[in-house]
């Protein structure tokens, strides 16, 4: 039977994991109840599990039985000259009070599953199925990355550290990660992009030193409030005269807090941004001139600035050919009306990011837009009101497992080659 109709059959036991995980999210790199389900879910597969650590990490192998490539002329005869093929899902939630009225909403105050970590966990619980099926036509390893802290606690880079990358005994050829929406596209567009599809993402928290005093005399204190609210408008301004209109910076300031009361002036003011850049030099840029700007204007205000600019996630840059063959298989399995390309990267960003820079990678969107909304007016991912459509999980399931096996294929077709070994490219 083909992947897709297989993966169909699993439709209703994905739907129920789905729904346990949203009912029960966990945030950050500590989730074991999301362990416990994942580990339930691949029970009696023929998979070698190792956990995290330092986290709840699950990091599942199933070796291919099919013959071997030194079967066919190759000279490597042991799991360091296999092909391996990791497929990747983020399992962590989101501090959000949900708000969707979803007969299977959050059970837990102030925890949401909003940015649909528990579609992609269900789906590649769904891809290791199938995958074990036919693991008879596997002549490589798969490995599952079931990652805990993509939102903001870098989990990725944990697993790396505790060896996902070489969990098969060799380090993998090539990964594939996928990402719902619930807004942007109509449902069940597969979305893909060779080179830059994310922004890099780093944080600024910045403290501004002041005197306090009386409200009435501003003259007799040094007043940190305008000099934190000068710094906020001039970051802005500061993109517009320093930075490359055609190569995009974003900073954002979400949090400003300062005093007690009207009247008091008060020591300090802090604020914190989120800072987005897609080129490296942009990145680097930032970096060196946002603090110069802040230290300026402190200085022409007399009070002090401490500006702490933390580099967090990298650019997402994906592979041309891994792209390209995760674009044919799209078109394979469900027709290229399926699927499109984004015209300019997004400004979110990824922790699969740590993966893109160390191996042969691509990122894969799906859309999980409800089949009867608009998707240019849905609530997109974070929201509260952010709702997926559970049809879209066989599918993301059935593209998951062909594109291990497919990718598995064309690197045992080619012994010796495997860095090299690329599939036909779709191009626009």
């Amino acid at each position: 039977m083909p992947i897709a109709a297989d993966a169909r059959e699993l439709q209703g036991d994905l739907t129920r994991f789905r729904h346990e995980m949203h009912r029960e999210p966990e945030i950050g790199l500590d989730l074991p109840r999301t362990q416990e389900k994942v580990l339930k879910a691949l029970d009696g597969l023929p998979f070698e599990i190792t956990l995290g650590r330092d986290t709840t990490s699950v990091t599942a192998v199933l070796r291919g039985q099919a013959p071997r490539p030194e079967a066919a002329g190759a000279t490597a005869g042991s799991a360091a000259g296999r092909p391996a093929v990791l497929l990747r899902a983020d399992m962590d939630g989101l501090p959000v009070q949900e708000k969707t009225g979803a007969a299977f909403t959050s059970m837990i105050d102030g925890a949401m599953h909003a940015c649909g970590h528990d579609l992609h966990t269900a789906m590649l619980t769904g891809a290791a199925t199938l995958l074990a099926e036919r693991r008879n036509e596997l002549a490589g390893d798969v490995v599952l990355m079931f990652q805990p802290g993509e939102e903001g606690f870098d989990g990725a880079s944990y697993m790396i550290r505790e060896g996902v990358l070489e969990a098969s005994g060799r380090r993998v050829d090539a990964a594939y990660g996928m990402h719902v929406f619930s807004a942007l596209e109509p449902y069940g567009r597969f979305c893909t992009r060779p080179g830059v599809i994310m922004s890099a993402s780093d944080g600024l928290f910045v403290t501004v030193l002041g005197a306090g005093g009386h409200g009435s005399a501003p003259h007799a204190a040094k007043d940190p409030v305008t000099a934190a609210a000068e710094m906020v408008t001039a970051l802005q301004v500061m993109i517009t005269r320093q930075f490359n209109m055609f190569d995009p910076v974003v900073i954002t300031v979400g949090l400003l807090q300062a005093g007690t009361k009207r009247n008091i002036i008060p020591e300090t003011a802090r604020f914190e941004a989120t800072v987005r850049t897609f080129s490296e030099e942009a990145r680097d840029k930032m970096m060196t001139a946002i603090p110069a700007l802040l230290k300026g204007i402190a200085a022409a205000h007399g009070v002090e600035v401490d500006v702490d600019y933390r580099a967090e996630y990298p650019l997402s840059v994906t592979d041309e050919d891994e792209t390209h063959t995760a674009e044919r298989v799209i078109h394979e399995l469900f027709g290229s009306e399926r699927h499109t390309r984004f015209a300019n990267p997004l400004s979110g960003s990824e922790d699969f990011s740590r993966v893109m820079n160390e191996v042969p990678s691509t990122f894969i969107g799906l859309s999980a837009v409800p089949a009867d909304a608009d998707h240019t007016t849905s609530a997109f991912n974070h929201s509260p009101y952010a709702t997926f459509d559970d049809g879209v999980l066989a599918d993301g399931a059935a593209l998951y497992a062909e594109l291990a096996l497919q990718r598995i294929a064309a690197l045992a077709a080619r012994p010796g080659a495997a860095a090299d070994a690329a599939a036909p490219a779709i191009r626009p």
